[in-house]
């Protein structure tokens, strides 16, 4: 018989491997840089266009501010990563941020980093699917109802992906990640030539004017500031996912650091040059959008039904001839394909975080665990869920979800720079060599610099998107830092509950051991809990029934004394046919009187292998062993007998190796009891 559920997950995840295999996952650079930068790199497709949409607000007045907030969000771009460089070096263990902040600041500050970068990382996902949706419908724009069933899909495919390991998911995504970059290096070469040639191209919007919103009209003074510090932290979105890749070098080859930090320097110059390369595009053709389409002044026929394409689209049907171009399908396709994709930015650094987090204690410990295929499945299947119901109750909309997008980043930018500070002021104080100290003097500047600088932006992002979304980014990330403080909490009360005192004391022997075998009816199960029972030669040894039916309970009783077992039966009266609560008394009142005694219950089970047998079989003695486990000084013991359907259903060899070590026994719900009297057990 096949095992149908088996096969569908070989064929989605592939073969499950072996804990040695480990080292045969392990990253190149140009498979590394697809993985762990495909967020950043991609955010080009987007920052401009955020930053347009804020300096928009108020009409085209303030567009001339665009290259200087541009230039802004470079020279950040090149602090954070120089700093970064640093952490990979100081820390290679894949901690990134978190252990940085927890070691030189605290634990507590380490789970606000911990905290954020979870939040932002589900925002990744959300934001990224959803922006690569907004491109695919730029590009046929009849698929605009779909929207929100298309990113879910996408999130579905990228978790499947995921699920079949690091090495796999970089394979799967090198290429649309480097074909994204090759398109808009080629576009922006092309239209800078043009541009010198005297021939620029020209934006679909160039002719549109904008009004002004009411509220964003004639700026000036503070209120002018406060609009271009807004567009400087929408395009800051150009920064999202650059620590990524130092919570990802354990992933990397030997040697991790260098080779880490060797990724990020090429993302960082990558990035750069695509961000730079796109905002002088979209000036030169004169790309103008908005937040609302009713504000483009000059568009024929109805603003309601008129939907702006992305900027990277606008510019690639300029410079490539139109909107049914080749060049206009390639650059969208790989801009769609890459923004969907960078949401695996996020699917190796959330489960990776969180599996440190779980084994710190501060998350579930299943969170630790890897699957068939060496990734972090539980990590990547949560993460998958979090961004799903964020697309769902957001409808995938890029401009809701944006605002409560980069808080978390720039919270772990600023802790980790200023815990690197610290960092180097102990190293400095114990080194010696006069080479490594000057060394450590110029990575303190780096770090500190990066410090100051990212607490401004995160400044910036909190006065200036707090109101509009980002507050729920901030009450999420508040949940969880409790939520992750209380999951601890437990884990040290359980360990401290659970520890050893005097060995000798916990081995005392009891003063008995007393045996119960619960019987229903003379069966093969029945005979085979009393012969187990007898093995293990208990000081006391008896059966126990209740009686809910006299004449059934008469001829049972008849039937024991024919069996010959030398084992007394006990009969409870049970004159409100219940079966759970006088058993349960009857255990409980045996160590009342005898507190040093243990109770060992017996309890026979058959075991079924069909799914429809399970809606014909009482399951009643479930509800009484979960309430024995709860008595203290209480054994319980189930003796199965497997039927023949389930020995037909039984396919050992196609279980997945180490099912069992991450915690995947057979369900609760597939043993069946048949301790009760057919039905008259009431509950």
């Amino acid at each position: 018989m096949i095992n149908l559920t088996g096969l569908v997950k070989r064929l989605a995840i592939g073969r499950a491997m072996r804990s040695e295999e480990l080292g045969e996952t392990l990253l190149p650079k140009r498979l590394a840089l697809p993985i762990f930068a495909s967020d950043p790199l991609s955010s080009v497709a987007y920052a401009t266009q955020e930053i347009l949409l804020v300096l928009t607000l108020g009409g085209m007045a303030y567009l001339h501010f665009t290259p200087w907030i541009a230039a802004a969000v470079v020279a950040l771009m090149a602090v954070v990563v120089l700093s970064y460089r640093q952490v990979v070096h100081a820390y290679p263990s894949g901690g990134g941020s978190y252990e940085v902040v927890s070691r030189n600041l605290g634990p507590s500050a380490g789970l606000v980093v911990a905290a954020s970068l979870l939040v932002d990382y589900v925002m990744t996902v959300a934001v990224s699917v959803a922006s690569g949706v907004d491109n695919i419908i730029s590009a046929v724009p009849q698929l605009a109802d779909f929207r929100v069933v298309m990113a879910v899909g996408f999130v579905a495919l990228l978790t499947g992906v995921n699920l079949r390991g690091v090495r796999e998911s970089g394979q799967a995504f090198a290429a649309p990640t480097y074909l994204f970059i090759t398109g808009v290096l080629i576009m922006v070469g092309t239209g800078l030539v043009r541009w010198a040639l005297g021939h620029a191209p020209v934006a679909e919007s160039a002719g549109f004017g904008i009004a002004p919103d009411p509220r964003d009209a004639g700026l000036a003074g503070f209120a002018l500031v406060m609009l271009c510090l807004r567009a400087f932290s929408s395009g800051c979105t150009a920064l999202t996912g650059v620590e990524a890749i130092s919570n990802g070098v354990p992933a990397f080859r030997k040697p991790k650091s260098r080779n880490a930090a060797a990724t990020m320097s090429i993302m960082g110059a990558i990035a750069v040059t695509m961000f730079v390369g796109v905002t002088a595009l979209a000036l030169l053709t004169k790309v103008h959008i908005t937040d609302d389409s009713c504000r483009l002044t000059g568009l024929p026929g109805d603003c309601g039904a008129y939907t702006q394409r992305t900027v990277i689209a606008q510019l690639a049907a300029a410079i490539f001839g139109g909107e049914h171009s080749a060049g206009f399908y390639f650059v969208q396709a790989a801009t769609a394909l890459v923004l969907i994709l960078a949401a695996n930015t996020a699917f190796n650094g959330f489960p990776l975080l969180a599996s440190i987090l779980a084994q710190h204690r501060y998350l579930p410990r299943q969170l630790h665990n890897r699957g068939d295929r060496l990734a972090f499945s539980n990590g990547i299947i949560a993460l998958a869920l979090a961004a799903v119901l964020l697309l769902w109750f957001y409808k995938a909309d890029v401009t809701s979800l944006i605002h409560l997008y980069i808080l978390g980043v720039f919270t772990s930018f600023t802790l980790s720079q200023a815990g690197m500070v610290r960092h180097w002021n102990r190293e400095l104080r114990e080194e010696g060599d006069a080479a490594l100290r000057r060394r450590g003097l110029t990575a303190r500047v780096i770090n500190a610099t990066g410090a100051v600088v990212t607490g401004l932006v995160l400044v910036i992002v909190l006065a200036t998107k707090f109101v509009q979304g980002a507050w729920l980014a901030v009450v999420a990330a508040a949940v969880l830092w409790t939520t992750m403080r209380g999951i601890r909490r437990h884990y040290d009360a359980v360990a401290a509950e659970l520890a050893v005192g005097d060995p000798r004391a916990e081995l005392v022997r009891p003063t008995r051991v007393v045996a119960i075998i619960l019987v229903s009816t003379i069966h093969k199960p029945t005979l085979r809990a009393l012969a187990y029972a007898r093995a293990l030669h208990p000081d006391h040894l008896e059966a126990l029934t209740v009686s809910v039916d006299r004449e059934e309970t008469k001829a049972l009783q008849g039937q024991w004394t024919a069996l010959d077992a030398d084992v007394p039966l006990k009969v409870l009266a049970s004159p409100y046919r219940e079966i759970t609560r006088p058993v349960v008394e009857y255990v409980r009142s045996i160590r009342r009187e005898s507190p040093q005694d243990v109770v060992g219950v017996f309890i026979p089970e058959y075991v079924v292998g069909h799914w429809w047998e399970h809606f014909l079989h009482n399951q009643s003695a479930l509800w009484l062993k979960s309430r024995l486990l709860f008595t203290p000084g209480v054994m319980v013991t189930s003796v199965p007998w497997q039927l023949s359907s389930s020995r037909r259903a039984d396919h050992p060899a196609r279980r997945a190796p180490g099912a069992i070590r991450r915690g995947e026994p057979l369900p609760l719900h597939q043993h069946h009891h048949p301790f009760a009297h057919h039905g008259r057990e009431r509950q």
